[in-house]
């Protein structure tokens, strides 16, 4: 996690010019959850102001924070919430998997943070741009449907796109077509952002949510950017185009060496990529310049992470998401605002569920009125010492496919889906699983297992094997794996506060291994449900 300024200067000459010029920006997810009272309004202390700036698809390379689902829609929802997917239940981007379904809208809506925000604190709160994949089906009450909490709504219909889309405006559809001056869809959320600073009420705080389509596919840029980064490749790092041995089967499955065509695609999607972004750029300029002319700058905190990570040929898999490693699951977090020192980077563990009452913390809300799983991440940001924390976090995926076979690739196990043309398929209906992430002093680990018939395990020690390569489920130490083991399972059944409790890797949990064993003295693991 970055604690930096979002400085107004020359960007750095062959790097996009958000955040601290690395290839697509590192994202870190975080949620939180009573308000201020009267009395301290009145005496002066209004609360800050909030803005968070969530790219799609933008994964970490310099450092960041975790997502609980590798996944746009699952993950978002875990940012509104605070929670994981087994407990807001949105486990994939369609409606029959709960994303923006009216189940959603009924249970999940009206204890979202910005609907907190709104109610509680009297906050004036903005959206514009993407929200849940499915926003706008007919079936869920189309772009009628205005969540709760929302004062001003600026909504996408559906996925990201960048030209020839629609958009719910407070509820009342406006089409847009493909010309670049009034529809590119980044500029057009900078635009209607600038609006909200300049019309919006003085007397309340506010806070803004600008959901950016960049850098998620059709990876469609400004004009001016699209011949930009010819020299740009997809970074070769140790785990790139080489085979997944000992991983889940869905990994290796994948061809490896890749085709010179694969290869080629996934170069010029990761250089399209950094040229969506550059409008990011722009946009972030434009807001900070506005705030800073208003004199609003000093009184505001600026988040700014994505919904989930990418990958592009690691493990020989050409592009997409939905898998657990780093790449998928580790965005950037970028955070300035009152009391934060700049130029400073975290180690804390911290998830996209974090962000939710972070920014109910920074309101002024009593996180104990919410149900949130996460946990506020304001004292880090403030430099407090000697400060309790959790040591791991839950990451839990959904996989999607018919269990059929692919009669395109008859050679492959059924059930597989986003299938590239050389029969390198990124999901699978059990690609299904859950892993707890640990980071303390002393370890750096992930443990995983699937929900398949071998209930397959990958386990890793990242401080040995940053990029992921050997899985080391059956050198471990059988103790070590029953701790993991015995955590997952506490993960998978929390709820609220029970998802903050010490970990078997925090200094202060008593560890009992004869938990984890039965007479035979084996590891019992437990195979955990397909709906999450």
């Amino acid at each position: 996690m970055r604690l930096l300024p979002l400085a107004l200067g020359v960007p750095r000459r062959g790097s996009p010019r958000h955040l601290p010029y690395c290839s697509p920006a590192p994202l870190l997810l975080l949620l939180l959850g009573g308000c201020l009272g009267v009395s301290a309004a009145a005496a002066g202390s209004r609360r800050p102001n909030v803005v968070l700036l969530l790219a799609d698809d933008q994964d970490e390379v310099l450092g960041g924070m975790y997502v609980p689902s590798a996944l746009c829609c699952p993950s978002r929802a875990s940012i509104l919430t605070g929670k994981y997917p087994h407990n807001h239940h949105v486990v994939n981007n369609t409606l029959e998997g709960n994303c923006s379904s009216k189940s959603w809208q009924k249970i999940q809506e009206p204890d979202t943070f910005p609907a907190i925000l709104r109610s509680m604190c009297g906050y004036q709160t903005f959206f514009a741009g993407k929200y849940l994949n499915e926003y706008g089906a007919p079936d869920a009450g189309g772009l009628a449907h205005v969540p709760l909490g929302w004062s001003y709504w600026y909504a996408l219909e559906k996925n990201s796109k960048y030209y020839n889309y629609t958009l719910s405006i407070n509820g009342k559809a406006r089409k847009h077509g493909e010309n670049y001056s009034v529809d590119y869809l980044t500029d057009v959320l900078a635009n209607v952002s600038l609006d909200f600073l300049d019309y919006k009420s003085n007397s309340e705080p506010f806070f803004m949510m600008i959901s950016t389509p960049a850098p998620h596919s059709p990876w469609t840029a400004a004009p001016q950017y699209q011949n930009t980064f010819q020299n740009v490749f997809a970074p070769r790092n140790k785990n790139f185009n080489i085979h997944g041995t000992n991983k889940h089967w869905l990994i290796r499955q994948a061809k490896t060496p890749m085709t010179n065509s694969s290869i080629q695609f996934l170069d010029n999607a990761f250089r399209k990529r950094w040229q969506t972004l550059l409008s990011v750029d722009d946009l972030v300029e434009k807001l900070v310049k506005r705030l800073e002319f208003s004199g609003e700058l000093n009184d505001t905190y600026i988040f700014y992470t994505s919904d989930n990570g990418y990958h592009t040929g690691q493990f020989s898999l050409p592009i997409d998401k939905r898998q657990l490693y780093e790449f998928d699951i580790k965005v950037p977090l970028l955070v300035r605002g009152p009391g934060i020192k700049p130029n400073q980077t975290s180690k804390m563990l911290v998830a996209n569920i974090d962000l939710g009452p972070t920014i109910l913390d920074i309101a002024g809300y009593n996180l104990n009125k919410t149900q949130m799983d996460g946990m506020s991440f304001l004292p880090i940001l403030k430099g407090a010492s000697n400060l309790t924390w959790r040591s791991d976090v839950l990451v839990e995926y959904q996989g999607e496919g018919r269990n059929v076979t692919d009669p395109t690739c008859p050679s492959l196990s059924p059930g597989v889906s986003q299938c590239f043309p050389d029969c390198v398929c990124e999901d699978a209906y059990n690609n299904t699983y859950a892993c707890v992430r640990t980071m303390s002093e002393m370890w750096n680990l992930q443990y995983c297992e699937f929900d398949d018939q071998e209930v397959f395990v990958e386990v890793y020690n990242l401080t040995a094997d940053p990029h992921q390569i050997n899985n080391i489920a059956k050198s471990i130490d059988p103790e070590l794996l029953g701790k993991m083991n015995y955590r997952l399972m506490m993960l998978q059944s929390c709820s609220g506060p029970t998802c903050r409790t010490p970990g078997v890797f925090d200094p202060g949990y008593r560890f009992d291994p004869r938990l984890m064993f039965n007479n035979h003295g084996s590891v019992r693991t437990r195979r955990f449900s397909k709906h999450l």
